[in-house]
């Protein structure tokens, strides 16, 4: 997505208008329009007012994309309560079909007493509780995938 792009997404988000965002900054309303269509580029002060006012960093705000910032925003709403009803693994099998599958196919017991190790070994090197460990050994094993 272009910056333009990003800058339009964001103010939309926002509810306010070129003229409005114009005014807060003190420039024309077509600044804000040639900013939005990449005809120009808001210099680096103008960029990071535009973050503040919309309420994100200036790393969201270059990247900024409606759908992961509203799915952000219904994680961050949900309670723990109702995360603990939701049976995730159905829930990402229906994108990754592997996850429903493995069980059938993986003897889980082979790897569970290795990783039981690691989360054990971080639990106890780092002070981590079983999810923090939990999370931390998923995350490393995130980046190897990458």
């Amino acid at each position: 997505m272009s910056l333009g792009n990003s800058l339009f997404q964001a103010r939309k988000k926002s509810g306010l208008s070129q003229e409005e965002v114009a005014e807060r900054l003190g420039v024309s309303r077509q600044t804000i329009s040639k900013w939005e269509t990449d005809e120009t580029l808001p210099d680096i002060r103008q960029s990071k007012r535009l973050a503040v006012l919309y309420r994100l960093s200036l790393d969201e705000l270059i990247d900024f994309d409606v759908d992961v910032k509203e799915i952000e925003e219904v994680i961050e709403r949900t309670s723990e309560e109702t995360q603990k009803k939701i049976n995730w693994t159905r829930m990402w099998a229906k994108k990754y079909p592997v996850l429903a599958e493995y069980p059938g196919q993986v003897r889980v017991e082979e790897y569970t007493a290795p990783l039981r190790a690691l989360l054990d070994r971080l639990k106890a090197e780092h002070n981590y509780s079983e999810l923090d460990a939990f999370l931390v050994l998923k995350d490393i094993l995130g980046r190897l995938y990458q």
